[in-house]
């Protein structure tokens, strides 16, 4: 059961939950502490049915009874504040009722990530975590099977990028490639037919990629590139494939969260093309 404690919003035990609209002191911070922070009652839930373990919670007290259940089974304390208390430590209306500091899991290699996979997506360099919290959400709910990102790549594990994924980033398998250099080459051993995503010349439409690939269900590697320059010359030129989407004139590109949504669902997998729509979530 947590412990639960009554504090003060000068109480050092909260520093995890200090300054939270600060970017670049939370990166810091959470990279030196092991931890993430959880946002709200659905995703806390979510983090611990995934069997992340919990520092600790920080919430006010209109929210014991409805994480009971999840207080009840963790010894890490549980610090209660009103509403205006936590405001002033976070620096932000925490509007859905609480927050937990999550120690955060070991990935698995990008090896494991692609062992069985299909279907995957690769992020270069995306600074959004907007952008990557949307393209986990739309990965896993259209079949695919994992995410493999570069090294400067935004994290998933960011507040804002778990919030807008609605917890599929505790679902859904992913790892980081530590030698970008390589990663063309490991794609490539291992299977994956690598399609770059890319408004450059010699770009093929988007609905014509699985005709060329010789099967609906064969290993494909979707890469797409940064919010503001796109794949670097390196990708573009070492994926077998590349792919554009096919937009009026006038419009040169889309943005990348909802270009990966149009990708993901025209090449999604065989799996989900015969899913029965009276089943299917």
């Amino acid at each position: 059961m947590a412990i639960m404690v009554d504090v003060s919003a000068d109480d050092d035990r909260l520093r995890d939950y200090a300054s939270l609209r600060d970017m670049s002191l939370r990166k810091l911070l959470e990279t030196e502490r092991g931890i993430y922070l959880a946002e709200g009652e659905k995703v806390v839930r979510r983090a611990v049915e995934a069997g992340h373990a919990p520092r600790s919670f920080l919430m006010s007290p209109r929210w014991l009874d409805s994480l009971g259940d999840v207080l009840a089974a963790t010894d890490a304390p549980c610090y209660v504040l009103d509403d205006d208390a936590i405001e002033q430590i976070t620096g932000f209306h925490v509007h859905r009722g609480a927050l937990a500091a999550m120690h955060r899991p070991e990935l698995p290699s990008p090896a494991e990530v692609l062992d069985g996979a299909r279907r995957v997506v690769v992020l270069e360099d995306l600074a959004d975590h907007t952008n990557v919290g949307a393209i986990f959400r739309t990965v896993a709910a259209l079949g695919w099977d994992g995410v493999l990102l570069s090294p400067r790549c935004a994290d998933p594990l960011y507040r804002r990028a778990i919030k807008v994924a609605m917890g599929a980033v505790f679902s859904l398998p992913y790892a980081r490639i530590d030698d970008w250099y390589r990663a063309p080459e490991l794609l490539r051993e291992a299977g994956f037919t690598t399609v770059a995503m890319t408004l450059g010349e010699g770009a093929i439409p988007l609905d014509t990629v699985l005709a060329g690939t010789g099967s609906a269900d064969s290993p494909l590697a979707l890469i797409v590139g940064s919010e503001g320059h796109g794949l670097s010359a390196r990708w573009e030129g070492e994926s077998l494939v590349r792919a554009t989407i096919p937009m009026n004139p006038g419009i040169d590109s889309l943005n990348v969260a909802a270009s990966v949504a149009i990708a993901c669902w025209e090449l999604r997998p065989a799996s989900l093309s015969s899913a029965d729509p009276e089943t299917s979530p």
